[in-house]
């Protein structure tokens, strides 16, 4: 093992002491580590590897490690992320000796700890060694077993359980410990898909089309943010399932649409693209430093049809009159429970009650900005969550309390043929689980006022 290896597990230690103990941003910790420290790809690639893999198996990782430490022994919590990384190496990254995992491990806990902490460190790691990890088959409780197998709190768990059933459940806590494979959106006004695909192909990328949307390519290997191709602004990185968004906006040249929860643009971009910049994208956020980022996004693909501002959706009604905009989005602020991959960090800080507060935000939002849309526009009504109370339920309230709206009724024939029947439909919208395609969760739905 290099020095600088060795340097990457104690600067893996410090990030993840601030992430589970200081509730810091996963990606924004990690990225402020990889500049501080000048670390070359290859090293930024096993810090993020250790970091991401350790939170995204945090639950499970304790687990195990109870079965090593006696129950009554107290640990700094700075110990206990030490164990933590150091299982997550032995059990999941093969290229890495135990030996080496385990002797970086005791060193780190010497110039932190004192001798004792390093001892100990030291014998739960060599016992771990010997003994080898077990399975979780002695867990009779599924819900627990689940929870524990795929580090999933029991609260998630259980909630899902009752929302979608054991087996979707199981499948989706799964597929959230997998790798996801990274998408784009081609800016078509700037090349086509066929181009693009045929330059990345030709520069040893392995790529294809994705079905969901005319612009969308799948990197299925690459590291397509050093590709030159980005900086001359030919895409936007995207996850299919938010590529879907755009594609159900039923969008034409010369529309004026509202994005009115929009950063950090992905979406916005999207709308803009499919009007050929000919038309006009009103996009609001929250917070005036995000809004910022839609503006960037827009001026970097060189699209000129956007309007960015800082406003609560909630008082839109103050700056536009009724019906004024032809196409709405609403991708509503959520709990980012579809996202889970990308986040991890996200399954350990929400709580039910921060659900039961962003369903109350999100009707609130749809009540106040739906007079804004013309009698013959289309409301679009989106989240990257996968919890009913902030999808169905919303929707459901809605449509209850505004009897003259209804959901689209093309809206699920117009949905690509890989959602059509899919499981996660029903009569209020379509809900995108991370396995139906291998992406983010999603949930999606199209409204109108009745005609």
């Amino acid at each position: 093992m290099t020095h600088t290896e060795a340097n990457i597990r104690q600067i893996a230690l410090d990030i993840l002491s601030r992430i589970g103990d200081q509730g810091g941003y996963s990606h924004l910790v990690i990225d402020q580590q990889i500049k501080k420290h000048q670390l070359e790809q290859r090293d930024a690639n096993l810090l993020t590897e250790i970091v991401y893999g350790t939170l995204q198996r945090k639950l499970t990782l304790q687990y195990d490690v109870t079965r090593f430490v006696v129950k009554k022994k107290k640990m700094d919590q700075w110990v206990k992320w030490l164990l933590l990384l150091s299982f997550y190496q032995m059990k999941y990254l093969d290229k890495i000796p135990d030996h080496a995992i385990i002797h970086q491990a005791v060193e780190i806990a010497k110039r932190k700890g004192h001798k004792g902490i390093a001892n100990f460190v030291n014998g739960i790691l060599r016992s771990a060694q010997r003994k080898g990890f077990l399975t979780y088959e002695d867990i009779d409780n599924p819900i627990e077993r689940i929870s524990v197998e795929t580090s999933h709190p029991y609260w998630l768990v259980n909630r899902w359980v009752e929302q979608y059933g054991l087996e979707v459940t199981k499948e989706m806590c799964q597929t959230n410990l997998m790798h996801k494979t990274m998408s784009i959106r081609v800016q078509p006004l700037r090349t086509s898909r066929k181009n693009l695909i045929e330059r990345l192909k030709k520069d040893d990328f392995d790529v294809h089309e994705t079905s969901v949307s005319p612009q969308g390519i799948v990197i299925e290997q690459g590291n397509i943010l050093r590709h030159p191709s980005f900086q001359e602004g030919l895409y936007s990185i995207q996850d299919v399932s938010s590529m879907v968004v755009g594609e159900m906006m039923e969008v034409k040249e010369g529309m004026t649409v509202l994005d009115a929860c929009s950063a950090p643009g992905g979406k916005a971009t999207h709308i803009a693209e499919k009007i050929c910049d000919q038309g006009a994208v009103h996009a609001f956020d929250l917070h005036d430093k995000k809004a910022k980022l839609v503006k960037k996004k827009a001026e970097s693909l060189g699209l000129n049809s956007i309007q960015t501002g800082q406003a609560d959706a909630r008082n839109l009604q103050e700056t536009y009159p009724s019906n004024y905009f032809d196409r709405i989005l609403i991708d509503a602020p959520c709990s980012g429970l579809g996202v889970l991959r990308s986040k991890p960090d996200i399954k350990y800080n929400k709580t039910e009650s921060d659900i039961s507060k962003l369903a109350n935000i999100q009707t609130e939002i749809l009540a106040h900005v739906n007079s804004l849309l013309k009698d013959d526009g289309k409301l679009i009504y989106s989240t990257c969550t996968v919890d009913k109370e902030e999808n169905e339920k919303v929707i459901s309230r809605f449509l209850d309390g505004n009897r003259e709206w209804i959901i689209d009724p093309t809206f699920f024939e117009n949905l690509p043929s890989v959602l059509q029947n899919s499981q996660g439909s029903s009569e209020y919208g379509i809900q995108i689980f991370p396995q139906t395609m291998n992406s983010d969760g999603f949930f999606i739905t199209r409204l109108m006022k009745r005609s």
